[in-house]
């Protein structure tokens, strides 16, 4: 694994104590300087750290420079344009700028289980915006497909119910609000305005922005409730130029019988991360080819790019003249091409359209290996010639509408059904997602030998696990998942269903396992050696008020087994999980690595560390350490049989002395010093 450095890494230098001092100081810009920071540092003061690493202060950002650099390049600023605008907006954009309060509970029991132990999937409990806040160190650009289904914002509160975390004199400072302003902001908690569903989709979106990589796409489900604020809000986050299209779904074919108008459909919005990113082709079933050659059948496909988007003045090597050969007619009327010109061949240049200069689809590289094979000439009845590509797939673009059988509710209500039966899991959902409309969003962004992640933090019943597992199995696909669903109680009104799950989690989980279940028993003669059809559970959790303030407090000298009670703490007794496994866990992806690094045990004395060998990072979390651990450690580094870059110390698990003793002997005795890292 390559360990990715993330703008925040050192903010999360001090663990949790460090989180909530820069949470207390977050401003609506903060997530907004932080991203300028690692993109412009030059435009910034220096940090200020004390001694074991901790932020004291935040380089200031340098305006006056920066406003000089925009002027010395012609760059004005306009302060009077389109831009979305909402209550709440200001504390949405705060929201961004925090950094996690929750602890990472690996769910020990159910990992260790033999289909889940090696499994690369996984699935968290907890709610998404603190979720997407852990996950930004550790996946940041590396999401290749987000989908969701957020609430429609139908006139019902919300579940997700998120907390004003702050008083109100810090509201009057980080945002300049007044008191009515105040008021009027807490009035929306939990509430179904447009102002309360923009202030709650804001932060989670932006955080989803981030952790798509550069040719992710995001698809997000939505009705005509917040249709309209929903693309206004992605053009905000994501920018008008990476929409891609707003979709309509056949969803119920013979319409919702109520309201002027039966509503058979809802939507799918579709932005991609970057300009350009294109969606792959729909294979068509059943159709003929039209030409033939040695290698088989093949239909035609334009080679220019007909989105004026892409034109010579921002893909110029992607704008070049072939020469064809009007006199060179094959069997299939193809001509011969050149991409040097010759004797009476004509020149052909990618047209203009709208007075813009298109440009091909390949480079002149790729152009040059296939030339007179997979791409050739064709005459146009103007008499002019344009360049074609052999397309040997029978393929289509996905059309915007989705309107074939298989993609109705119905079909999720029937997936459901075949796996639970008639039971409350399976009539709960009032409108689940068809397990083949999932597979085509997945067909459309990724591919099946490319480990992409697919990220769903609306996650429901997993109806997208199960269509990427079902996927994986039929094209012979390695795409994992990452689910993300709150503890929601279920509805229970239904006195004649009986009760086998109580919230929405534990049915999602179970329905994952049913379907990898059900997916072996069908696919078994054709079922990939690689196929994945466990995964692993985490579970958030808060720490207590009087643990955090137990822990600010801790004075080692007076007590230096108070760590051990703290971090029982982080325990969490139904998955027989440790608190060391908690904290370990939690530190590992706020530390940029993901859920799948291999991690070793490292024994010292009697005392065990965990070790990241590909960062080379030590981890010194339990309690107990020794002179002669202290011993062991030194001489394994100093041997050249351990390497080790960093070493992290959970200070509770330590007195004072330990750790002087072992920041003195790092530096007395090892060539190369690791750099130790104290952590509250």
């Amino acid at each position: 694994m390559t360990h990715k450095k993330s703008s925040n890494r050192k903010l999360l230098r001090g663990g949790l104590k460090s989180a909530l001092v820069h949470n207390k100081s977050t401003q609506p810009n903060s997530e907004l300087l932080q991203t300028l920071k690692f993109a412009v540092p030059q435009f910034f003061e220096k940090d200020v750290y004390d001694e074991n690493g901790n932020l004291v202060k935040a380089g200031d950002f340098k305006v006056d420079k920066f406003l000089d650099e925009l002027k010395s390049n012609d760059i004005t600023e306009s302060y009077d344009g389109y831009k979305l605008g909402f209550i709440g907006k200001n504390y949405a954009r705060l929201q961004t700028g925090r950094l996690p309060e929750t602890m990472i509970v690996p769910d020990i029991k159910h990992n260790s289980q033999n289909e889940n132990k090696n499994s690369k999937n996984i699935f968290i409990t907890g709610d998404n915006l603190e979720v997407l806040r852990h996950l930004q160190n550790a996946y940041a650009g590396k999401i290749k497909l987000i989908y969701i289904d957020p609430p429609y914002n139908t006139g019902k509160e919300f579940i997700y119910n998120d907390k004003f975390e702050f008083d109100d004199e810090k509201l009057k400072t980080a945002l300049g609000y007044d008191k009515n302003e105040i008021t009027r902001l807490k009035s929306l908690q939990g509430k179904s305005s447009h102002s309360a569903w923009l202030m709650f989709m804001y932060p989670r979106l932006k955080f989803a922005q981030k952790l798509l990589n550069d040719d992710g796409v995001i698809f997000v489900s939505i009705d005509d409730n917040e249709l309209a604020n929903l693309r206004l809000l992605m053009d905000d986050i994501f920018g008008e130029g990476n929409f891609v299209s707003n979709s309509v779904v056949i969803t119920n074919r013979s319409g919702r019988d109520y309201g002027g108008i039966a509503q058979t459909h809802d939507y799918l919005v579709i932005y991609t991360k970057n300009f350009g990113t294109e969606l792959n082709m729909v294979e068509e079933q059943g159709k003929e080819y039209d030409f033939y050659d040695e290698k088989g059948g093949f239909n035609l496909m334009e080679l220019r790019n007909r989105n004026v988007i892409f034109n010579d003045k921002n893909r110029p090597n992607l704008c070049y003249p072939f020469f064809v050969n009007p006199n060179s007619n094959d069997e299939n009327n193809l001509l011969e091409i050149s991409l040097e010109p010759k004797k009476d061949f004509v020149e052909v240049m990618p047209l203009k359209s709208q007075g813009i200069q298109t440009v091909w689809r390949w480079g002149k590289e790729k152009s040059s290996e296939h030339l007179n094979k997979e791409i050739k000439g064709k005459s146009k009845q103007d008499g002019n010639f344009m360049i074609v590509q052999k397309s040997r797939i029978n393929a289509k673009r996905q059309r915007s509408l989705w309107d074939e059988k298989e993609f109705v509710n119905e079909r999720g209500t029937e997936s459901l059904k075949e796996l639970f039966g008639n039971t409350s899991a399976s009539i709960y959902f009032s409108y689940p997602k068809s397990p083949h409309l999932l597979k085509r969003i997945i067909q459309l962004a990724t591919l099946p030998d490319s480990n992409d992640i697919i990220l769903d933090f609306f996650s429901g019943s997993g109806t997208t696990a199960h269509a990427t597992m079902q996927l994986n199995a039929e094209d012979n696909g390695n795409r994992k998942f990452i689910l993300v669903q709150l503890n929601e109680p279920i509805n229970q009104n239904n006195k004649t269903q009986s009760v086998t799950h109580k919230t929405i989690d534990e049915i999602a989980k179970e329905r994952i396992k049913l379907a990898a279940k059900k997916i072996k028993s069908e696919k078994k003669s054709t079922l990939p050696e690689h196929f994945d059809g466990g995964f692993k559970h985490y579970r958030l959790i808060s720490p207590n008020v009087k643990t955090l303030d137990k822990i600010i407090k801790f004075d080692p000298k007076s007590n230096i087994l108070f760590g051990t009670n703290i971090i029982e703490q982080f325990s969490y007794k139904k998955s027989k999980t440790k608190g060391q496994d908690t904290l370990f866990t939690t530190w590992l992806i706020d530390d940029g690595y993901s859920f799948d690094t291999n991690i070793d045990d490292k024994v010292f004395g009697d005392y065990t560390a965990r070790y990241v060998a590909d960062a080379r990072t030590l981890y010194l979390i339990n309690p107990n350490w020794n002179t002669k651990a202290l011993t062991e450690l030194l001489d394994q580094i100093s041997k050249n049989e351990l390497a080790v870059n960093t070493i992290i110390v959970y200070a509770y698990s330590f007195d004072f002395e330990s750790i002087r003793e072992l920041k003195t002997n790092i530096k007395s005795n090892l060539r190369n010093k690791p750099d130790v890292i104290e952590r509250y």
